[in-house]
């Protein structure tokens, strides 16, 4: 299918996405923020629903995600051991931006998701801060790294070093072009098990690897889409739960200590917090019309973690454990990857 013009979830409009990265010496870790538009996202909420494909987590907001169908907050990923950090994060950012929160109306339910970095990162030393989470909110934009960079920056994956990773397809309705876009956050599989366009590239890359590939699949995969089509939220769970299928195209089984989770939410269909109508009017897709959306899903999110890791660069981390960039291996692949 055709990408969108940056291939990037913020082809969508008013998504940005803001990175604070922390690198220094054994500290390989950060923030990424997924800012679903450019308004009150508290006043103006936007449909959403959740998937946990293996719960080996620690999210935060997932339950209200389901239960009510909408996401209020900027969505925060970071490390497993800052998830308190960042949802303290979120709610200072949110309460300085909203004075009625907690006060006149009811709280907010900020949404994190975690992976492990611990193996390139001293995670025990919990250096993410609350000024760390609201600076990547405040600096989130339209065009933003990829690879080793904010969340991603201590990520491995598939026995390389993994990270943020993102992409876009169009797609037609009624005569109209829209756009699904994911974004991930990269942190699980075993080396030898990479697939590239259906290639078992991590046999040809094994040898040179730099951990055994003996090793289970602890990690973890955070999967982020978003789209302007006008979806219910039965219909986004549906659309969460495709996403396995681009993800098991890059070499995943979905390991028993792996953290696999999913969140979409569109753009179309706000839900306005101070609504005074009982009854309110929105729009959905003919499930009839919904397989394009679901191929999108299985395309973006293959793209997307494989552009994690050839974003990606060599990071030496703690314990001198060093995790190496696709990049570095494209020769000994043998194929076209491209």
């Amino acid at each position: 299918m055709q990408p969108g013009k940056l291939n990037s979830i913020t082809d969508i409009e008013g998504i940005r996405v803001g990175n604070v990265t922390l690198n220094d010496g054994e500290i390989k870790t950060g923030v990424t923020a997924i800012l679903p538009h450019g308004g009150n996202l508290f006043r103006e909420k936007v449909m959403a629903a959740s998937f946990v494909i293996n719960g080996f987590g620690k999210s935060i907001g997932l339950i209200q995600i389901d239960e009510m169908g909408t996401i209020e907050t900027p969505i925060i990923l970071t490390n497993t051991l800052s998830v308190g950090t960042a949802f303290n994060g979120v709610v200072e950012y949110m309460l300085s931006n909203n004075d009625d929160i907690g006060n006149t109306t009811g709280t907010i339910n900020p949404v994190v998701c975690e992976c492990n970095d611990g193996y390139l990162n001293d995670i025990r030393k919990r250096k993410v801060e609350k000024s760390h989470v609201i600076d990547a909110i405040m600096n989130a934009e339209v065009e933003f790294e990829e690879g080793s960079v904010g969340a991603g920056t201590g990520m491995s994956c598939l026995g390389l070093k993994g990270g943020v990773g993102t992409s876009s397809r169009i797609i037609k309705l009624n005569g109209k072009d829209y756009i699904l876009g994911s974004l991930v956050l990269s942190n699980f599989g075993v080396g030898e098990e990479l697939l590239i366009n259906g290639i078992k590239a991590g046999e040809n890359i094994k040898s040179l690897l730099s951990r055994s590939d003996e090793e289970q699949d602890r990690g973890s995969i955070v999967m982020i889409i978003a789209t302007d089509i006008p979806l219910s939220e039965r219909q986004l769970k549906r659309v969460c739960k495709r996403a396995v299928v681009g993800l098991s195209r890059t070499g995943s089984f979905i390991g028993n200590g792996s953290g696999d989770i999913v969140i979409a939410f569109t753009t179309s269909n706000k839900v306005n917090h101070y609504a005074e109508k009982d009854i309110y009017e929105i729009k959905v897709l003919n499930d009839n019309k919904i397989d394009p959306v679901f191929k999108a899903v299985a395309e973006t999110v293959e793209e997307s973690i494989l552009n994690s890791l050839i974003c990606a660069e060599k990071t030496v981390g703690k314990d001198g454990h060093t995790k190496h960039s696709l990049k570095e291996y494209i020769n000994h692949i043998h194929i076209d990857i491209w």
